[in-house]
């Protein structure tokens, strides 16, 4: 079970960044995926999830209404789209998958496989 993030990258304030989340065919089949990220100097944070059966998607109160959480079956790839950045988002960002349904999973211990990260930074 592999999980490759990617997409990072430096970005201007107000700008716009999609990183992907490449998986493979049994990650993908988990119950749910979700996104993380940890700033320099502070814990790993919840940023969006999505379930598949039944769907449900969860995103931490920092984004709502900027990122977007996706998915694409067909490719085994997660998405997700970053829009009005803020230099507060600066930070690697990590997906990761979930083997096991939950109601929720905002909380880093719903997760089993995880990728490797990708660098955001957003330059005020």
């Amino acid at each position: 079970v592999q999980l490759q993030a990617s997409g990072g990258g430096l970005v201007q304030a107000g700008g716009s960044l999609r990183l992907s989340c490449a998986a493979s065919g049994r990650a993908f089949s988990s119950y749910a995926m979700g996104w993380f990220r940890q700033a320099p100097g502070k814990e790993r944070e919840f940023v969006a999830a999505i379930r598949w059966s039944p769907s449900r998607i969860l995103y931490a109160d920092s984004v709502k209404g900027r990122f977007t959480i996706s998915s694409d079956n067909a490719k085994n790839t997660m998405y997700l789209q970053m829009n009005s950045l803020k230099p507060e988002d600066t930070a690697v960002y990590y997906c990761a998958a979930a083997s096991k349904y939950s109601a929720t999973y905002y909380t880093i211990g719903k997760y089993d496989y995880w990728g490797q990260g990708t660098q955001v930074t957003v330059s005020s």
